[in-house]
């Protein structure tokens, strides 16, 4: 490992460094949210806001950051979300997120946004991977899509459902003219969000879908309770990273309702707002299977590329561990509502 990526220690550091490299209009795409951006705010300062209240004289000297999901064991419950923007960091930033994820041992969530097609893109991949599905218009096209992705290796579907339309992107759309034009093979169009998408249209997906389905974007019980009726394998609570509807809760705060609704039929997984293992910890706590992140190994590929998002995922997972030692909970099975406050 280079000198200079030895002093980068947090994912805050990373982000600091990354806003030198990467240029303005990938920046804004990277970092902006919807509107005033009030919603991308909360997803941090809601996990900060949560406290910790550890357990003493466990014996944590033997950590196992083993998780089960889907029939897969995970290394550690640290996904790489689906971002559409890593094509626009760097000319091969899919590929190198792959390395990268590869090297740390993490699953990799596949963006239909991606800048290459998503059997290239899993090629290089060489630990567990997903693909994230846009119900496209072309519903021919899209179940072609889906059949690719299964027949690449891909294990399980994240279909995002909060996405009748774009948010209100205004940082993004002022740096648009700083935006290169990129391919997107995994569309049919750049039409591609389908405002008349229903449950109906998950049924559908469901009927020839090989691998376990996932509900991508879900906040509100009633659409949880809804998927879990429809026999999905997975609720993904999450707001699109603060860049849809902007006011709607944080994350943080809609987990645990989720949570309590779902009572243990599907596992969960949160997203929004991550930087720390405490987070990570805490999203456990709350009840989350896993967490996603996506803007920090973002900020990785910026700073160097695949190298830059081992470095990260790694980081994030010794802060997990040093979080567990500290809290009494030497598994993640130990991890529960009783370590907060």
């Amino acid at each position: 490992m280079n000198s200079e990526l030895d002093e980068l220690l947090s994912i805050d550091d990373f982000e600091a460094a990354a806003a030198k490299r990467i240029v303005s209009g990938a920046w804004a795409r990277v970092q902006g949210g919807a509107a005033d951006e009030i919603t991308l705010r909360w997803n941090r300062e809601a996990w900060q806001h949560i406290r910790l209240n550890p357990r003493v004289l466990v014996d944590v000297s033997v950590l196992d950051t083993r998780v089960k999901l889907l029939g897969q064991e995970l290394a550690f419950p640290i996904l790489l979300a689906p971002t559409g923007a890593q094509g626009l960091i760097r000319p091969e930033g899919d590929l190198e997120v792959a390395a990268g994820a590869a090297a740390a041992q993490a699953t990799l969530v596949i963006s239909s946004s991606a800048s290459l097609r998503v059997e290239e893109v899993a090629r290089h991949c060489h630990g567990p991977v997903w693909f994230q599905l846009y119900v496209q218009r072309d519903r021919g096209f899209t179940k072609d899509l889906v059949q690719r992705a299964e027949d690449a290796g891909c294990r399980a579907l994240c279909v995002t459902v909060d996405s009748p339309t774009h948010g209100v992107r205004d940082r993004e759309q002022r740096a648009k003219r700083d935006l290169p034009s990129r391919d997107l093979p995994n569309f049919s169009g750049k039409d591609y969000l389908d405002p008349t998408l229903t449950w109906k249209d998950i049924d559908w997906l469901q009927s020839f879908a090989k691998t376990p389905v996932l509900l991508k974007g879900i906040l509100n019980v009633k659409d949880a309770e809804r998927g879990v009726k429809a026999g999905v394998a997975g609720i993904m609570v999450s707001n699109h990273g603060g860049r849809n509807l902007d006011t709607v809760a944080a994350t943080a705060d809609a987990l645990p309702r989720i949570v309590e609704r779902v009572d243990g039929r599907a596992p969960i997984i949160v997203d929004g707002g991550i930087r720390r293992g405490t987070d990570i910890l805490k999203a456990l706590a709350l009840g989350a299977a896993a967490v996603q992140i996506g803007r920090p190994y973002l900020y990785g590929l910026g700073v160097a590329g695949a190298e830059g998002v081992a470095r990260v995922v790694r980081i994030l997972r010794n802060e997990l561990e040093f979080a567990m030692m500290l809290s009494g909970c030497p598994t993640i099975a130990s991890i529960d509502s009783s370590i907060l406050w």
